[in-house]
Formats: structure tokens, sequence, C-alpha cells
């Protein structure tokens, strides 16, 4: 059966996941609309900025499509950086969006520094291997629950965590052209 995985396009570097999802050989679609969602076997929310992501997810009526079938177990969602943000059940920091509630963590929002201050790295993950990212205005896991397996650390801190069905990446492997997370986001 072929798989279509949805990229949000409403916002953010959707076009270098649809990219990374193309060099694995993926139907790739980007999602607008709560229809393009539902022609989805799962989604990519990309990084860019969460507040505006979390009003355009409400103005779009993609929300409520997106939060009944992650509840329904229907879904798996795969976030990096404003995505990650996003999936958190709690987010700390000025002005903070509203998320999804989707993984039981905290999140402060770039923590990691101003955008003058993002930085490339190796990071180690469990499984997967090391992996070059790049961390862009970078939100800070601060807590995660009991319930979510932590497959990266950086300098102590997890910044790839998965609960269930859902994917959280608070860096960025689309950016330095990465497949090996998106490849087991797809097998998950």
């Amino acid at each position: 059966m072929l798989m279509i995985v949805g990229v949000l396009a409403l916002q953010g570097d959707f076009a270098e996941h649809i990219a990374v999802l193309h060099a694995l050989n993926v139907e790739a679609r980007e999602v607008r609309t709560p229809e393009d969602l539902a022609a989805c076997d799962r989604l990519i929310i990309p990084g860019g900025e969460s507040t505006v992501m979390s009003k355009l997810l409400s103005s779009s009526g993609i929300r409520p499509a997106l939060l009944k079938r992650a509840q329904e177990g229907s879904l798996a969602i795969f976030g990096t950086c404003a995505g990650a943000i996003l999936l958190a059940k709690e987010i700390i920091g000025k002005n903070s969006p509203e998320g999804l509630g989707c993984i039981d963590m905290t999140v402060d929002r770039n923590a990691y520094g101003t955008q003058l201050q993002s930085f490339h790295a190796d990071i180690v993950a469990s499984g997967i291997g090391t992996i070059p990212v790049a961390f862009i205005r970078a939100p800070k896991i601060m807590r995660v629950g009991k319930n979510v397996g932590i497959l990266a650390s950086y300098e102590g801190a997890p910044v790839l965590v998965r609960q269930g069905r859902f994917l959280a990446s608070t860096c960025h492997p689309e950016v330095r052209g990465e497949v090996a997370i998106h490849r087991y986001f797809l097998n998950m």
C-alpha cells in the first residue's frame, strides 16, 4: 500500500521536508486544508514560527481534524523545532502558542538562543546513528513524562523524543539534507 506523507505547508520550512521525502521515494503532499490532511497517513509539522503556525492551524480549520486523528491514533506526526513546540503538552516562554498536547513534555521556546546563535552539531540517536543537524532558534525540552522515550540528547538535554506515534525533534535534520530521522518516522 502506498504511504502518503503530508507536510504542513502553512508556514515554515515545509519545502525542505518534502525534498527529504522525495529523496526517500515517498509520496509527499503539502497540507493546507482539512481535506489535504484527510488524504495523508502521516504528517510532518515543520520548523517555522510556532505562534504563527498555531494561529494558522486554527484559521485553516486543520486543528480540529488533526487533533481528532491524533487522539484516534490514525495519524503519526513528526514535528521539528516549531513543530516540536506545537506537539508539546506544556509550552513555556513569552507569548507561547496554543499547542496540540500530543507529547507529555515541557518545552522552552527559543532556549538555544537567537537566529544569530544558530549552529550545526552531530547528535547520536538510539537505533538511528550519528545525525548532522541544525539548531535554529531551537526550543529546549525541559521535562519529559514517563511514557516519552528519549532517542537523542545534546549537552544533556533531550533533542529527539518519541511518545507512541508522535516524534519530536528540537533540531532540524532536513536543512542538512539528512534522511535518517525521516526514515525512522516512516517506519514507526
